[in-house]
């Protein structure tokens, strides 16, 4: 959530931010503003009612004890009383809308992010590895997943619908050998591993931005009120909610793996085959809490370390940042690390790393007392280490071999305990 503060203070500042985006929230802007001022109008016409009705209620006590008739005065502190009552009513009315547009309003883009429309306009950083070049016409994973009887997509539509799979002998024992490998890879760097729930509350949304704005995105269990996380960044860093912590605390580091889901709407056409856009998928996350003014840094290294697992799989990958017509909700500045996929001859997405700055810190009310004594909102960032179903598909795509059969990376092979898949099974 954005500081009403900076709104009110610098609106055309605000104005000239969000647009870079590519919404337009400058009616949204006007909205706050517009409410905000009645809801200052109206606090500032209840503490007058307020003062008046507790001067006249005192007046009322001192005439009767002097045996002066009160009822003219009674009659006026009943009308006052009527009034406040009125304008409380409507004060919670402005509060609730005022809280709701701020709700829906994203993060401002940092200075440094390039201005772009969409995502053609986003800027390579870096690029590791060398692409491997083919003898064969390469497979897309999910040929290869079928050829090897490790990707199940009929039995997981008959299960669940479309964009569900079933992941059988040496796939199933990939995913996990994954998850356990980049969760070894980052206690190792000094992130705490947590185990967190996958139902959480809508404020636990709210917190981190999914909610409001993106209500269609995310499964509801409407008996119980709960939604399916779509991420673990959201009970992750909610985990430190109406908090106030201690600046020696900062950083806080931690991971954890989970699987997500996401209903993927406007999705439809994307990557219908294969496991890269799935509605439940597995996913190691890193979220870091950190001083405000080590949170560009903090970003650096976070979006470092999930590198580190694509070059100790010996993938390809590039790193770009995210323009500011590209950038998400949440983020104040954003690196996608791209993988490289051989079948499509492209990079495609494989982790988000982003610096939200104080944007969910106000959401959750997270801060932390400074050496001065200062309560200051803390800055999350949060990235994916990785998202393991498209480590596994770009696997697939960059060991392949001629006869079918893939090589299991080097890193892995103690958690697998096997050098190759074979289309026999072996």
């Amino acid at each position: 959530m954005l500081d009403i503060e900076v709104i009110r203070k610098q609106p055309d500042f605000v104005k000239d931010r969000l647009r870079l985006r590519k919404e337009d929230y400058v009616k949204l802007i006007d909205k706050v503003l517009e409410l905000d001022r009645k809801r200052r109008d109206i606090l500032k016409e209840l503490e007058s009612l307020r003062a008046e009705r507790n001067r006249l209620s005192k007046e009322i006590g001192k005439l009767k004890s002097q045996g002066i008739n009160t009822e003219s005065i009674e009659a006026k502190v009943k009308e006052l009383r009527e009034r406040i009552e009125k304008l409380e009513d409507e004060l919670s009315g402005v509060e609730g809308e005022l809280m709701h547009t701020m709700l829906l309003l994203p993060n401002l883009p940092d200075e440094s992010v390039p201005f772009g429309k969409d995502e053609s306009e986003n800027v390579e950083v870096r690029r590791w590895g060398t692409i491997r070049e083919f003898d064969f016409e390469p497979r897309a994973h999910y040929e290869i997943g079928e050829l090897l009887g490790i990707l199940d997509f009929e039995r997981g539509a008959s299960l669940s619908g479309s964009r569900f799979t079933v992941m059988w002998g040496w796939g199933a024992k990939l995913e996990r050998a994954l998850i356990n490998f980049m969760l070894d890879f980052h206690t190792s760097r000094g992130y705490k591993e947590v185990w967190v729930p996958h139902l959480v509350r809508p404020e636990i949304l709210q917190g981190t931005g999914q909610l409001p704005k993106f209500e269609d995105d995310v499964y509801k269990c409407e008996k119980d009120g709960l939604y399916l996380i779509p991420t673990a960044e959201v009970p992750l860093t909610n985990l430190f909610r109406d908090q106030i912590l201690e600046e020696k605390d900062l950083p806080i580091y931690l991971t954890a793996y989970t699987p997500c889901y996401r209903r993927e709407a406007g999705a439809y056409g994307k990557d219908i085959r294969g496991i890269i856009r799935q509605h439940q998928f597995d996913k190691v996350e890193l979220v870091k809490i950190v001083h405000p003014e080590k949170s560009n840094e903090e970003l650096e290294r976070l979006t470092a370390d999930a590198e580190e697992i694509l070059k100790l799989l010996g993938l390809p990958y590039r790193v770009v940042m995210l323009c500011t017509g590209d950038l998400g909700f949440a983020s104040a500045k954003t690196y996608d690390i791209e993988v490289w996929f051989p079948s499509q001859n492209k990079y495609r997405e494989i982790s988000s790393c982003s610096n939200c700055t104080d944007f969910q810190a106000r959401r959750m009310n997270t801060r932390f007392k400074d050496s001065s004594g200062r309560k200051r909102f803390v800055h999350t960032l949060n990235g994916s280490g990785l998202a393991v179903g498209r480590t596994l598909a770009a696997i697939l795509e960059n060991y392949q071999q001629k006869d079918g059969s893939v090589i299991i990376p080097e890193v892995l092979r103690d958690y697998v305990k096997a050098d190759v898949i074979k289309p026999d099974g072996t």
